[in-house]
């Protein structure tokens, strides 16, 4: 019941923690307004959060061979509820991204923490809670911006000094439930953060080789997703409305596609989703209509969505107690490095005069190739499992 309980507090804290990476983006419009700026700064603002949550997860996962797991969540936690208050007093911009940026070195620290903790909490279920801990975290991505439209109605501050309040009060809830928690001490075995790593490569350019394109790819599809909507001739409120269907789709696909982790032989399972992914790009060019559009973004968000935690349980449930964390923190931060540039890639491509058909229809040929030569090497038996 204790851990049942540390698990409640932990799902959230990653509703917060990730409402706290989401929220500027629909608040960019407000920025500009209120402190004059254009544009380009206005975008540096959500960009630092981004960055603030890769930048320290390498480091993280080396303090995670010197303190224990809890404590470093917890610590996320508090880092959270002060950038918050920082973010939501800010009278200036390079206070805003101060606020901005530390809010996402929150998120990097807690995902790299939780994970590993979350996986030696419940050994024999890595998959469904992983799922479920990813579902309450893409929860706060459908609605971070119905939150900050109502927030608006009396200031933008308030959703910042929610996200601080909220985030200072489950972080306390959550330190007095790990003191009464029994916890696991396979962790007790990763002290050596580079000996780790290096022990558990292969697993880690395994993960890396089988998600690494497809993550690179959504996030270039997802962050121009409404403009390509537009393109199919869609209005903006429109197009608005099927990102955030694609979104919606990933609350069942975390929880579902968790459950399935546990269930199915992982190596396979995640070729099969790269696979569908693929398929679902195709289908996306095709598309046409606004009811076959609506279709297409519900599948392809749910696909998509499925990844992640598939990729979790991969890595968490493979690795061993003496390099988990270690091991984990280099693939975190690897991953997000190469999936944070997908956007930059696509928009540069986009001003080299490609269409958004050619290029997603490129990056489908790219990842089915990618399958199947993965397929051929799983059943070489060289991809660890």
């Amino acid at each position: 019941m204790a851990r049942a309980r540390l698990f409640a507090s932990l799902c959230a804290l990653v509703f917060f923690l990730n409402l706290a990476r989401i929220v500027f983006a629909p608040l960019l419009d407000v920025f500009i307004a209120e402190f004059g700026i254009g544009e380009a700064t206005a975008g540096l603002i959500a960009t630092l959060a981004w960055i603030g949550s890769a930048s320290l997860r390498l480091p993280t996962g080396w303090i995670l061979t010197k303190v224990p797991r809890h404590h470093v969540v917890i610590g996320s936690g508090v880092v959270l509820a002060v950038s918050s208050s920082i973010a939501a007093t800010s009278t200036t911009v390079p206070q805003l991204m101060v606020g901005a940026f530390f809010m996402g070195i929150a998120s990097g620290i807690y995902f790299v923490s939780a994970n590993p903790l979350l996986s030696e909490l419940y050994p024999d279920r890595v998959g469904r809670v992983v799922g479920i801990h990813g579902t309450a975290s893409q929860i706060a991505a459908v609605i971070a911006a119905p939150f900050v439209v109502l927030t608006l109605l009396i200031d933008w501050r308030l959703s910042l000094w929610t996200i601080a309040v909220g985030a200072a009060a489950v972080t306390v809830y959550t330190a007095i439930v790990a003191s009464r928690t029994e916890m696991p001490t396979a962790g007790e075995a990763d002290r050596d953060f580079v000996a780790g790593a290096l022990s558990e490569w292969r697993i880690i350019v395994a993960a890396l080789a089988i998600a690494g394109m497809a993550s690179f790819v959504w996030q270039g599809v997802f962050n121009f997703y409404e403009l390509y909507m537009q393109s199919k001739g869609l209005s903006p409120q429109a197009a608005g409305t099927m990102l955030t269907i694609v979104f919606a789709a990933g609350v069942p696909a975390f929880y579902f596609g968790g459950d399935l982790a546990d269930r199915l032989p992982q190596v396979p399972y995640l070729l099969g989703i790269v696979g569908a992914f693929s398929a679902c790009l195709l289908l996306l060019t095709a598309a046409q209509g606004f009811v076959a559009l609506i279709a297409i973004s519900a599948l392809i968000g749910f696909v998509v969505h499925a990844l992640f935690p598939a990729v979790d349980t991969y890595l968490l449930a493979t690795l061993p107690d003496s390099a988990r964390a270690s091991a984990y923190a280099v693939f975190s931060s690897v991953w997000m490095l190469v999936q944070s540039l997908g956007s930059f890639v696509l928009g540069l491509f986009l001003e080299f005069g490609f269409t958004y058909d050619s290029l997603f229809v490129s990056a489908a040929v790219v990842l089915g190739t990618s399958v199947v030569v993965l397929v051929i090497i799983e059943r070489a038996g060289w991809l660890p499992g």
